[in-house]
């Protein structure tokens, strides 16, 4: 989902990156509050939304003084967008002033499950958070092929003791791959793209051990994790890591099989919906 003159096109690049040096600190309480507002359940606009993992900085996306071609700009730093919002804001002393204004008019935006990107910049009492996806790189195999990819990553992150917000694990044991949960998992990936929706909850409202169980999968216990916007399996992995609730989920001891699956619809908001399903037989 757009060309400057030549001299531009050499010189916003620049200016990109001094502006992301110059302003960054500033702008750094405002990038931490957005992401801590997206990490939990929020309400907006009469429906709850699911908790996100963290938006990733790119310098690209942070905006430089006097840009008001803004999608231009992007352009020029050679960010490969795929889709992207500008949220401008005029007269906030500070971060959790900018934060309050940013929740009251444009919560929709800052809690769309398609952008996994932000770049955020100040000038005085201005600002400018710009919230983007990324073109998909390179060819994905099909969705068995990508889950297993993803049980690697996984695996690879539970050999490891790691933090998870507040919560510290001890290195877990690998899980093994099951064939049923890797198809419920591709079940509901495809619903989240042909429907367009970001949900553990399905449009008929079952969960996913509701889901697991109509799939043929007795357990004692079922965990998911969703993911939306990410080409790769290791980008959603590093991504969920990156989240206390979906870190803690892919850490749990308790688990001790995975099946996970990626879908794709061009026509849908994110593109690309992933799916892990945990179980423990």
């Amino acid at each position: 989902m757009r060309v400057l003159p030549s001299v531009l096109r050499c010189l916003l690049p620049s200016l990109a990156l001094l502006a992301s040096a110059g302003h960054a600190v500033a702008a750094e309480p405002l990038l931490d509050a957005i992401n801590l507002y997206r990490s939990q359940p929020q309400a907006c606009a009469g429906r709850a939304s699911e908790a996100l993992p963290p938006l990733g900085q790119d310098s690209r996306l942070v905006l430089a003084p006097g840009v008001s071609d803004w999608q231009s700009a992007l352009k020029a730093t050679g960010y490969p967008m795929s889709s992207a919002r500008m949220l401008s804001l005029s007269g906030p002393k500070d971060a959790q002033a900018a934060m309050a204004a940013l929740q009251e008019s444009f919560c929709q935006v800052l809690l769309d499950p398609q952008f996994i990107e932000v770049g955020v910049s100040r000038q005085g009492n201005d600002w400018r958070v710009v919230l983007a996806r990324p073109l998909l790189q390179g060819k994905l195999g099909d969705w068995q092929a990508e889950g297993q990819k993803l049980l690697q990553a996984v695996n690879a992150a539970r050999g490891q003791a790691r933090q998870c917000g507040g919560q510290a694990f001890a290195r877990a044991a690998p899980l093994g791959w099951n064939a049923v949960l890797g198809s419920v998992a591709e079940e509901h990936s495809r619903a989240m793209a042909n429907g367009n929706y970001f949900s553990h909850l399905d449009r008929d409202g079952r969960t996913p051990g509701d889901r697991a169980e109509l799939g043929g999968y007795s357990a004692g216990s079922v965990g998911e994790n969703i993911a939306a916007g990410q080409g790769t399996a290791r980008a959603v992995v590093d991504a969920w890591l990156a989240s206390p609730g979906h870190c803690a989920n892919l850490m749990s001891p308790q688990y001790r099989e995975l099946g996970a699956a990626y879908a794709v619809d061009p026509k849908s908001d994110a593109g690309i919906y992933w799916t892990a399903m945990f179980g423990a037989p």
